[in-house]
């Protein structure tokens, strides 16, 4: 009798987050295209765009990023002390690492494919190609001089910040703050002292008012979701998704091979997960990275799924999460490889097949100096086309899909890194899906 009264007196569960994301991205976008094809141009859109769509957008975005800092310091700290030895970090790390390089590889070589197949520089016009110059001038300027300022060597030799504040406040330099903590967390295992144990109290604490912050703002996303996407199709409508049809088809094609069928495959396969329990599991976090463009305003979301949802171990999910975060971009890469051939095909520039495998190999790194904010490839594929030889102004040709695209990419980012959490806790022998929990996810699933 007690038991079913309790059970009686219990709140229903209200709906869950991702609905009402997928929910607010669908009435977003719906109302964005009506916007666009009845009113496109109308006084009144662009005031609702300017004082209340995208200033609701940029505060919710600004919410999720001023956290970003104390969480991928207290995350990966915390998860490198928990490891327990500085051995454990070190083939946890090589193996993060190595996985990274083989997937965003294989990444970067289906899209290099697809563009060789697709061809989608030879079907621009030129008429095209020469209004979106003109119109994106002052733009692609900007990411030029970016790109022209970026070099792989810089990256490197940034990884090591000598100043951490000024990396806390560049997001080009968020690698900075990924080795300042991995540091601090080896010299918190290296030392294991009453003071030492104190402060891990401490960053613990810090963890958790940081997630429980980032889930009170989490709340706001649906309808964060829907601004961003009726911002994104009232402006654009479908027209420039058509003019560079060739090259959006190549594109999404591309992503939806590697993250539909390599991701799949890796997960089932070296992750030993149900690729229905992995796909329920992280579709939270890949709208949230759908919609806000950006791995590192998703984190908070991606490590709450892959602790709660994937019952991934605390100190694996952590650590290769927050360093997925920041250095691996699978999504990214591949976009970045396809873009430089379309720029060739459309100069009419033969890249041989050393050069093709130049720009793999250089993707592959880009992925890794590519900042995790909107937008963040565009000066990294700049700094490719120079060093190949294209002329980096032509960037300005993509400038009109690229927000949508960037949306995609960074959703791929996002589930890469899950897959990638998977993977890693199955190999590390440190998977927390016994038979008993795997079973459950599969009647969630069912």
């Amino acid at each position: 009798m007690h038991t079913t009264e309790t059970a009686a007196a219990a709140p229903a569960k209200g709906m869950p987050l991702h609905l009402k994301v997928g929910i607010g991205f669908l009435l977003g976008t719906l109302l964005g295209i009506a916007v666009h094809l009845v009113a496109p141009d109308a006084e009144w859109v662009r005031m609702v765009i300017d004082y209340a769509a995208r200033p609701f957008g940029t505060i919710f975005l600004n919410l999720l990023f001023m956290m970003v800092v104390p969480l991928i310091f207290s995350a990966l700290v915390l998860g490198v002390a928990e490891l327990g030895d500085v051995a454990s970090l070190g083939r946890l790390g090589w193996r993060t690492l190595t996985y990274t390089a083989v997937v965003t590889g294989i990444a970067v070589l289906i899209g290099l494919v697809m563009a060789n197949l697709l061809q989608p520089g030879v079907h621009m016009d030129p008429a095209m190609v020469e209004q979106a110059l003109s119109s994106n001038a002052d733009k692609t300027t900007t990411i030029v001089e970016k790109g022209r300022e970026l070099r792989l060597v810089d990256i490197i030799v940034n990884i090591v910040p000598h100043n951490i504040v000024g990396a806390m406040g560049d997001d080009s330099k968020k690698l900075g703050i990924v080795f300042f903590a991995l540091m601090f967390g080896v010299g918190l295992v290296m030392r294991p002292t009453p003071g030492t144990q104190a402060f891990k109290n401490t960053l613990h604490g810090l963890f958790e008012v940081c997630m429980h912050l980032i889930g009170m703002f989490v709340k706001l996303a649906p309808y964060a979701v829907a601004c961003f996407m009726f911002i994104l199709c009232a402006q654009m409508g479908w027209e420039v998704l058509v003019g560079l049809g060739w090259f959006v088809l190549t594109v999404v094609l591309a992503l939806a091979i590697h993250g539909f069928v390599v991701l799949p495959l890796w997960v089932k396969f070296m992750g030993g997960m149900s690729v229905r329990a992995f796909f329920r599991g992280v579709q939270e976090a890949s709208l949230t990275a759908f919609a806000t463009a950006s791995s590192a305003a998703t984190l908070p979301v991606t490590l709450r799924v892959g602790e709660e949802n994937l019952k991934l171990p605390r100190k694996i999910s952590r650590f290769v999460l927050t360093v997925g975060a920041s250095a691996s971009h699978h999504g990214s890469a591949l976009f970045e490889g396809i873009t430089v051939l379309f720029l060739a095909q459309v100069y009419g520039m033969h890249l041989p097949l050393g050069e093709q495998v130049l720009v793999l190999i250089l993707c592959i790194l880009g992925g890794i100096g590519t900042a995790s904010i909107p937008s963040g490839s565009l000066p990294v594929i700049a700094m490719i086309c120079g060093i190949v030889g294209l002329k980096p102004e032509g960037i300005g040709i993509i400038l009109g899909v690229n927000t949508f695209l960037d949306m995609c990419r960074t959703s791929l980012n996002v589930t890469g890194d899950l897959a990638m959490a998977v993977v890693v806790a199955k190999q590390s022998g440190q998977q927390d899906l016994d038979d008993a929990v795997a079973e459950k996810l599969d009647d969630i699933v069912r």
